[in-house]
């Protein structure tokens, strides 16, 4: 880890990252009880965001460390009749309904991989990792009637009961 003026880079085995900190913000690496650690701290007194800032920028600099480390996963789940999914290089495709099947470019960093209905999103930037797994979701969503469509693995959709459970009752 290394902090240049405003800006740290943060290096590990599965990449690297870098930051801008805000000029609110300021930190610096400082050894406590034997281990290098990131001490943020507030460069003036008295403005109002300076609490929001430092706890931002010290969970930002948390996530880099951890994701140089150990990388972020996300997984999403396809569901519905003859809804598939392959990777080809850095492109997923998707056949979730529609006339056609729809490709999606996916960024550098990032990587997919599909088994079965199960799509891995894997990267070392937590905000690019949720962001490509919020788009491909955004492609189909799930609804909530026969729940058909992409989710993540953890989500709860919400059911409805359609036309005929109402006339029945």
């Amino acid at each position: 880890m290394s902090i240049n003026g405003q800006t740290i880079s943060v290096k590990g085995p599965k990449g690297s990252l870098s930051l801008v900190v805000h000029n609110l913000a300021k930190a610096k690496v400082e050894e406590i009880d034997g281990k290098k650690s990131v001490v943020v701290s507030m460069q003036k007194e008295g403005v109002a965001r300076q609490g929001a800032l430092w706890g931002l920028t010290a969970r930002l600099i948390d996530n880099m460390v951890e994701g140089v480390t150990k990388g972020y996963e996300k997984k999403l789940e396809i569901n519905g009749v003859g809804f598939k999914a392959a990777v080809s290089g850095n492109k997923l495709k998707l056949e979730v309904g529609f006339s056609h099947p729809v490709e999606y470019v996916l960024p550098q960093g990032i990587s997919a991989s599909v088994e079965k209905n199960i799509i891995s999103i894997n990267g070392i930037d937590k905000q690019s990792v949720g962001e490509v797994s919020a788009q491909i979701r955004k492609i189909k969503k799930p609804e909530p009637y026969k729940g058909k469509g992409i989710k993540y693995v953890d989500e709860v959709i919400r059911r409805k009961a359609g036309k005929a459970a109402k006339a029945a009752a």
